[in-house]
């Protein structure tokens, strides 16, 4: 399969992804697009399905074992659920060569603590937190690493994830909490008022068609204005909204339903869960 390359970017090296999931597969789309050589990419997957998905959408041969891949690796990008990472990493971290090798962990709430205990020696790791809409190449990651990660490292880090959209580091690392919470998590509350617009809209009475279309339609609209706009986004809402008029009784409403309180609880409960996935799947 030939991809059109998008913008160059420099060779991050020899990267192994461990778990071939969607995520991954974003991220092995966006890098090909990129340029990067698929000979330079190897992906290990248990599930046999999923391997001959990525060998029909990207030409790549997966397999189902690290084996020699892990001794040859610039960089090991874990891609695997929360719950997996610790088994994973118990057999991978005798295979892994280069001692220098960067290890990128995308999983939801697991610190760099656990990670590099479970990895038993140093290793350069970089917390990742892609979210869905990297599927479309809209991703926003959040990233994070501690200080003793190279310049070099974090350049690496972010061109890999750069593939698939924008990224953004954070300083401390319990901030990564509020990114799974904002972004990780945020197109699910995206979709959730789109889902309670669109069935609003037809129970006043428009077809289900158009309903969904000028949904759909209006969230991108206002998403573009304000990735265009460098206005903030208070700004944007006023200038949408005349006194007295349509939009200003909506608001109306959903500021006395508490809107901005509920919102402030849902990514609260979201934070906490995923500081809780942290402490529920450290090393003992």
């Amino acid at each position: 399969m030939v991809y059109e390359v998008v913008s160059a970017m420099q060779d991050p090296g020899r990267i192994l992804f461990i778990g071939g999931g969607n995520m991954a597969a974003a991220l092995i789309g966006g890098l090909l697009r990129r340029g990067i050589s698929a000979q330079s990419l190897s992906v290990v997957d248990p599930d046999a399905a999923r391997r001959e998905d990525l060998r029909v959408q990207f030409g790549l041969i997966a397999h189902a074992d690290a084996g020699a891949f892990a001794a040859t690796a610039d960089v090991v990008l874990l891609a695997v659920k929360p719950q997996q990472m610790r088994s994973v990493l118990v057999d991978l971290a005798p295979r892994i060569g280069d001692p220098k090798a960067l290890v990128i962990s995308i999983a939801a709430g697991i610190d760099h603590a656990s990670i590099g205990r479970w990895l038993t020696r140093p290793q350069p790791i970089v917390r990742a937190m892609p979210n869905r809409p990297a599927l479309q190449g809209f991703g926003a990651t959040g990233l994070f690493a501690p200080p003793t990660v190279s310049a070099l490292d974090r350049d690496r880090a972010e061109a890999i994830l750069g593939a698939v959209g924008l990224t953004v580091w954070v300083e401390h690392e319990e901030q990564m909490d509020v990114v799974t919470a904002l972004s990780g998590s945020g197109p699910a509350y995206f979709f959730l008022l789109m889902e309670a617009l669109e069935s609003a809209a037809r129970d006043l009475g428009l077809p289900a068609d158009a309903a969904h279309r000028l949904t759909v339609e209006t969230a991108l609209g206002a998403a573009q204005m304000a990735h265009a706009d460098t206005a903030s986004l208070a700004t944007l809402r006023e200038q949408v909204t005349s006194k007295g008029g349509t939009t200003a009784a909506a608001l109306a409403e959903f500021e006395a339903a508490g809107f901005g309180a509920i919102v402030a609880r849902a990514l609260g409960a979201a934070r906490r869960r995923s500081a809780e996935l942290a402490a529920e799947f450290a090393p003992t």
